[in-house]
């Protein structure tokens, strides 16, 4: 009997083609929870699927979960369709998932709770980055679909609350696949404009489908970048979406964006003419006032007699004058006075005066005053100066006072 012997790749190659020839195989569904998840940089996951009993290998490929709506993280119970097949290189069996769902929660939900975990995480909600809205605007910009109902809402009550504002309409998708897209660049275009000062997100109620393009990641980031304020008004009061939280200001509808961000046109004309009125009360108040301090003063002695007060002022003026030019008459007198007295005294003091006696003093020839005989030398020139000139003499002989030396005489000394 001969024994039929085949290579490992013929039987691994001979098990994938059973595996992907059988029916059942092809289109399942499949519930586990998922453990070892990795996301690879080339953008395909990768993931083990399990339950109390058994684990099953699985590959979900960047071309199929793109369209995934949420982000799979270790211990999600998920529902997967797809199909069986062998992976040759390492002969193992795996699940080729083509799509995912959350079990029991569904994927845009579970998706629009974890962006909102997300931007809170990282403060896109925080109140301290919300931009106040101008309190009057004069163009306010739009992105809405323009065949809505909630186009012609906003613009009806915007003509009923206050006339004076112009709507620049930006026609957008605000439901379907091209719609964040659309959003963002509508928004990009009135943040280039210099005449929008406000911004309004509009569109009717409707699904958590209907409404995603306004839970999208991109619209958000746009919503929160904008240079001007945003005013999110999408579906009814009990909707809510991520550009809800990142926006400026949330409106529970597009009608009531409305009475948010325009002022209501009766209430400022009954407040300027309350102004009017308490301003008219207030001025007549004012004069009121103003008469009767007028009356007043014009009652005063001043106003009764005006040139009998002037004249005393005249007289009060006159007398002024007078003492003060008697202070200066008798300041001036006073100080000549001392002025002579202090010119006697310096007269008195004079070298002059003591010369006109007949008393003279003695230079060396440099000019320096001799005062004593023991400055002279024997045949020295020296300068007599006198009252009326000077005459230039020569030491014949020398004497000391008996009174410094007896008298002797220091002749050559």
């Amino acid at each position: 009997m001969e024994t039929s012997v085949i290579s490992v790749t013929e039987l691994t190659r001979y098990i994938k083609n059973f595996f992907d020839h059988d029916p059942f195989l092809q289109n399942l569904w499949v519930e586990g929870e998922l453990s070892n998840f990795k996301f690879h940089r080339s953008g395909h996951m990768y993931f083990t699927l399990k339950d109390e009993k058994s684990l099953l290998r699985c590959v979900f490929f960047k071309g199929n979960n793109r369209y995934c709506k949420f982000l799979p993280s270790d211990g999600m119970n998920v529902w997967v369709r797809g199909n069986v097949s062998v992976y040759e290189k390492e002969g193992i069996y795996q699940f080729y998932v083509r799509e995912m769902e959350p079990a029991g929660l569904g994927a845009l939900y579970l998706a629009y709770e974890q962006l909102k975990k997300k931007f809170e995480a990282e403060g896109l909600f925080d109140a301290r980055y919300k931009q106040e809205l101008p309190r009057f605007p004069r163009c306010v910009g739009l992105v809405t679909s323009p065949t809505g109902a909630a186009l012609q809402d906003i613009l009806s009550t915007a003509e009923q609350r206050y006339p004076h504002v112009t709507f620049l309409v930006v026609e957008t998708l605000v439901q379907g696949t091209g719609a964040p897209t659309d959003i963002v660049s509508s928004i990009d275009y009135l943040n280039k404009r210099s005449d929008v000062d406000v911004i309004v997100l509009a569109r009717g109620g409707g699904s958590l489908e209907d409404l995603w393009a306004f839970n999208s990641e991109e619209v958000a980031r746009e919503i929160f970048n904008s240079r001007i304020p945003v005013v999110s008004a999408v579906g009814h009061e009990t909707d809510f979406t991520i550009a809800d939280f990142v926006a400026d200001l949330r409106a529970p509808t597009p009608t009531g964006a409305v009475s948010y961000i325009l002022p209501d046109i009766y209430e400022l004309l009954n407040y300027i003419y309350g102004l009017t009125e308490r301003g008219g009360k207030a001025l007549a108040n004012k004069i009121e006032r103003e008469k009767q301090k007028l009356d007043h003063t014009i009652r005063r002695r001043f106003y009764q007699l005006p040139l009998q007060d002037i004249k005393k002022k005249q007289e009060q003026q006159s007398n002024l004058e007078q003492r003060f030019k008697n202070a200066m008459i008798n300041l001036l007198k006073e100080r000549a006075y001392r002025f002579d007295n202090a010119q006697t005294r310096l007269n008195g003091l004079s070298p002059f005066k003591i010369m006109q006696r007949g008393y003279s003093y003695c230079e060396n020839e440099s000019g320096n005053l001799i005062n004593s005989v023991k400055d002279l030398k024997n045949r020295q020139l020296i300068k007599l100066n006198f009252i009326d000139g000077h005459a230039w003499s020569r030491v014949e002989d020398i004497f000391v006072a008996e009174e410094s030396c007896g008298g002797e005489n220091i002749e050559g000394k």
